[in-house]
């Protein structure tokens, strides 16, 4: 069965940081490129970084390009997003998305809200 359960969410100002872990389970994520997205209220859910399985390649919205790093550690099955810099349009909810056997899988999403 796979799991995907998203933290680190929060109240931050603009300007500051925040890290985001999604933690896996139910298949071999060291196989698995891993994404995460994010969905603001009204607006439709978007990709906002994604890495291979073997952090060769990452690949960012341009939104966030120079803001955010996402980054993996297999042994944990555990993907993290590093946010800086954040503004208050990066309010939403973050989601990591796992695709195993032709489908993908989402966590529950972690809400990330920044004040003026």
């Amino acid at each position: 069965q796979v799991q995907l359960v998203e933290s680190g969410g929060g109240l931050v100002q603009s300007g500051g940081s925040l890290r985001l872990s999604c933690a896996a389970s139910g298949f071999t994520f060291s196989r698995s490129a891993m994404s995460w997205y994010r969905q603001a209220p009204g607006k439709e859910r978007e990709l906002v970084a994604s890495i291979s399985s073997a952090s060769s390649s990452t690949n960012y919205a341009a939104s966030v390009k120079g803001r955010f790093t996402i980054s993996r550690v297999n042994a944990k099955n555990t993907v993290y997003l590093q946010m800086n810099s954040l503004k208050p349009e990066d309010k939403a909810v973050y989601y990591c998305k796992a695709p195993y056997n032709r489908m993908d899988y989402w966590g529950k999403g972690t809400l990330v809200t920044v004040s003026e």
